[in-house]
């Protein structure tokens, strides 16, 4: 049987023949993920440094308190914000099925208060 590359010889400057082909939908590795996110959280949490130290440097060459607690006002969220960012997971596929599927009542919750009584 001849495999897709004989059928169809690559072009020397065709930009596809350079490229591999995705043969999965495979979704990326835990590892992968949680690498991903430590790095996001990393990356914010070492924002926090730089800021304190720029509100230093703010306030000694403006003389402005205001300006210093802007910024570290604005460094206060930013480990909420970081782990929030962390546990997020990637982004659902619309192919990935869904848990929670909506059924309407067959009948109403509450009875009607029509009912047949006997009194005696």
């Amino acid at each position: 049987m001849a495999s897709s590359s004989e059928l169809h010889p690559p072009d020397e400057g065709d930009e596809d023949s350079r490229n591999p082909i995705l043969i999965t939908d495979a979704a990326q590795s835990f590892d992968d993920q949680q690498r991903a996110r430590v790095r996001k959280y990393t990356v914010m949490m070492a924002i926090r440094i730089p800021a304190l130290v720029l509100a230093a440097i703010a306030y000694s060459a403006w003389g402005n308190g205001w300006i210093s607690l802007l910024i570290i006002g604005a460094s206060i969220p930013l480990p909420w914000i970081a782990v929030l960012i962390a546990n997020d997971r990637p982004p659902r596929r619309d192919d990935e099925p869904r848990r929670y599927e909506y059924r309407a009542p067959a009948s109403p919750s509450i009875e009607s208060g029509n009912h047949r009584t006997i009194e005696g």
